[in-house]
């Protein structure tokens, strides 16, 4: 076995046909199994998108999936791991409509019948379990989570075994038409895509730190900074002390941030809106998003309750979202009492989309209502809603107050609080030295005390918004656009 004509031991590859075998053992092999699939609609991404999600469909007709595909497909082939992934799958979805695309919504965490989705969904809760482990245990971060997040998973001997699981996710694409445009926004579905003879694929790298973990040869491998792009043209690091083949040339491309188009369209309107606020004293806008399950909790409390005293004054206007986990909110009310005692003007915002869009679309139109005043809470049962009210509301927002995952790369003034995993402290470093974010704050109180700086001096977030502006003129935010000129193959990695 090789990885970009780098030899893989053999007790390496065993080791990834055992895990094969184990997982066969455990979920079964659907490998000789039809799957017919259909196109539904989806509540919150067919109206902006014009998106369809991509069913299986035990009723099928006479009618092949490739009849029922529209005009001008592009599939985006994603798993729900937290929020990220699909968060980047939502940015090439809106891309891929601004340029005359159907986006086709394909998720293989979503098909239970299946064994793709049972291994994904277990390695998944194991994942989730680990970063609320990693917050609540020290010793268990240091000697276990950020070695396995920083070094583990940036090794060639663990996409290895990862390329052998993939081989037990193909049946989901027998009846897709092999060249059909396809962007991947988690290694596995491009992985499975390349195994199941897929010709355009585009496998779409997240964060800023190169891993392994991420390869899939066969596709075209796209990142969003020069520090991805050397560290994995070179696999720097990918083997301990050992100088690697590089990836080739066609292999790897730069690309920028992947953002929607929504968001990169209206840079310089929302940036303008933001300079106002600042300028006329008007409450500054705080955006916080828990993923997960509220690993994070204790650190947002800390800062939510620096907040409050300007909240209660009128300078400072917090959206919260809990995303899907109503515990989440459960538990911030129990760790800050006015949530609960009706002494805050607290509005919540739960499992209603209609309404949650009614409300970001008027705090993004700078209307002088509620929407810019008080605290609002936000959750959503259905995971569209849950992670896409989050890029309404940035739009809108002044500061976004996150870990450094995916949400690093986002055009909006943003304030890092602690990683979640060693891999992500690099979207931080990248975030700042672009100038449009913070570096990260690793303890409450150093998150808190920079909340206060940007209260109290605000032009350093007018400092962020005129950054935000320089980099989208040099095309830093254009990285969904380019990834389905890619795949649709109207532009090649040299001629973006």
């Amino acid at each position: 076995m090789q990885i970009f004509n780098n030899d893989i031991k053999e007790s390496v590859y065993n080791k990834a046909v055992k895990t094969q075998k184990k997982f066969i053992r455990k979920f079964g092999d659907d490998r000789n199994t039809e799957y017919h699939l259909s196109l539904v609609d989806n509540e919150v991404l067919t109206p902006p998108f014009g998106c369809k999600t991509i069913v299986t469909d035990k009723t099928a007709g006479t009618d092949s999936f490739a009849e029922k595909l529209p005009e001008k497909p592009l599939i985006i082939g994603n798993i729900r791991m937290g929020f990220g992934h699909y968060r980047i799958s939502m940015a090439m979805a809106s891309a891929a409509k601004s340029l005359g695309y159907t986006p086709l919504w394909f998720d293989l965490n979503s098909f239970p019948e299946t064994t793709c989705t049972k291994i994904i969904s277990y390695q998944n809760n194991l994942y989730s379990m680990g970063s609320r482990l990693s917050q609540k245990f020290s010793l268990f971060n240091k000697l276990f989570w950020e070695p396995m997040n920083y070094e583990g998973f940036k090794k060639l001997s663990y996409n290895a075994g990862d390329q052998k699981t993939a081989e037990l996710m193909t049946p989901l694409f027998r009846e897709i038409p092999k060249e059909t445009p396809f962007i991947a926004t988690h290694v596995w579905p491009s992985q499975a895509a390349i195994h199941a003879g897929m010709k355009n694929v585009v496998n779409a790298i997240p964060d800023n730190w190169p891993m392994a973990l991420h390869l899939s040869e066969g596709a075209i491998h796209t990142v969003q900074t020069f520090n991805s792009y050397w560290g994995y043209r070179m696999l720097n690091g990918f083997e301990d002390g050992k100088i690697l083949n590089p990836m080739g040339d066609g292999d790897l491309i730069w690309i920028g941030h992947y953002i929607d188009h929504e968001l990169v369209s209206n840079i310089e309107a929302d940036c303008a809106n933001r300079i106002t606020r600042t300028k006329e004293g008007k409450p500054l806008r705080f955006l916080f998003t828990i993923g997960g399950a509220g690993a994070q909790g204790e650190f947002f409390a800390s800062i939510i309750k620096t907040l409050i005293p300007y909240v209660k004054k009128n300078k400072a206007c917090i959206y919260l979202n809990c995303g899907d986990y109503e515990n989440v909110w459960n538990m911030l009310q129990k760790m800050i009492p006015e949530f609960a005692d009706g002494s805050l003007p607290v509005t919540k915002h739960f499992n209603d989309w209609k309404e949650e869009l009614e409300f970001a679309n008027s705090a993004i139109e700078g209307l002088e209502t509620e929407s810019g005043s008080g605290i609002h809470a936000f959750c959503n049962k259905d995971i569209f809603g849950a992670v896409y009210i989050t890029n309404l509301l940035m739009r809108a927002s002044d500061v976004l107050i996150t870990k450094p995952s995916e949400l690093a790369f986002y055009p909006v003034p943003k304030l890092f609080i602690r990683r979640i995993g060693g891999h992500e402290m690099w979207g931080a470093i990248h975030s700042a030295e672009l100038g449009d974010g913070t570096q990260e704050c690793e303890t409450p109180e150093y998150a808190s005390a920079m909340v206060k700086m940007l209260i109290e001096q605000p032009s350093l977030i007018e400092g962020m918004c005129n950054n935000i502006i320089a980099q989208k003129k040099i095309g830093t935010y254009d990285g969904a656009y380019k990834a389905v000129k890619i795949a649709a193959g109207i532009k090649s990695g040299r001629d973006l």
